[in-house]
């Protein structure tokens, strides 16, 4: 399968090719269990960034990128690279909240990471303000309470989909503020402020229709074990099953294609 790294379009369902990236037959797929989840899986904590995994980049006492040891991935409908967090192709490097808020601009995406947690994602506004998902509500917090001494990066170009201006970006985050649990359709930060930047329904709970010929494949890149791929019938069912693996450190079997070195 070739890499498609560099298209940042994506095509309407109806249009991508339905070829197996696998290299399977349909009937060799073996299904397995499904989990399920709570509306939030991450919580913010009080650790130091010296616990959270974080390595240093530069010098001591200066402000600057830091390195912290993540599971990457790669994800495809069908044969088109719809997600990308892997370290060859893009800067992986976190910033303290106080350096990141210096490089946003409105209607940035943010993810903020810590070892053995699912990232927390928000929708940057402005004046150090940012919109998230927090515990099933749409709220408005300050970046440098939200973060809870994790640090963070701009995650616009981490899903591959065509964004939506700047402008609609923030009406779709401040439009649902306040809202809670019992009436929100996202499961989790990552879905709600991806959905925000680009409009898709696949980011809601049960937004897109399951079928036989719609597969999402998930490739994870785990360090001494070569790359898994998982298949799975809905975006919003692939996101679950990452930020797990990103809480848990633990790879399950959903729908095992291919195990090994690539």
């Amino acid at each position: 399968m070739g890499n498609q790294l560099d298209r940042i379009t994506h095509l309407n369902y109806s249009e991508l090719p339905t070829g197996d990236p696998s290299g399977l037959e349909k009937d060799e797929l073996r299904v397995g269990v499904a989990y399920f989840f709570s509306d939030e899986e991450e919580e913010v904590d009080d650790r130091s960034p010296s616990d959270c995994g974080f390595t240093k980049d530069h010098s001591p006492g200066e402000e600057g990128p830091l390195t912290v040891s993540e599971v990457e991935y790669s994800a495809f409908c069908s044969q088109e690279c719809i997600f990308s967090k892997l370290r060859e192709n893009e800067d992986l490097h976190v910033y303290s909240d106080k350096t990141l808020l210096t490089m946003c601009k409105p209607g940035d995406l943010l993810e903020l990471v810590a070892a053995a947690q699912a990232p927390h994602w928000a929708v940057y506004e402005q004046n150090d303000q940012v919109i998230h998902l927090h515990k099933g509500e749409i709220r408005k917090d300050s970046l440098l309470e939200v973060s809870g001494g994790r640090h963070g990066r701009i995650v616009n170009n981490r899903y591959r989909f065509r964004p939506l201006p700047a402008d609609l970006v923030m009406q779709n985050a401040a439009g649902h503020l306040g809202l809670n649990s019992g009436e929100i359709c996202w499961t989790n930060s990552e879905s709600f402020a991806a959905w925000c930047r680009f409009g898709k329904r696949e980011f809601k709970a049960g937004g897109e229709a399951h079928s036989a010929e719609q597969q999402y494949f998930l490739k994870v890149h785990v360090s001494g074990s070569g790359v898994h791929t998982l298949v799975f019938r809905s975006l919003e069912d692939m996101i679950r099953e990452r930020r797990r693996v990103d809480a848990s450190g633990i790879l399950k079997e959903l729908s095992l294609v291919h195990g090994g070195h690539e």
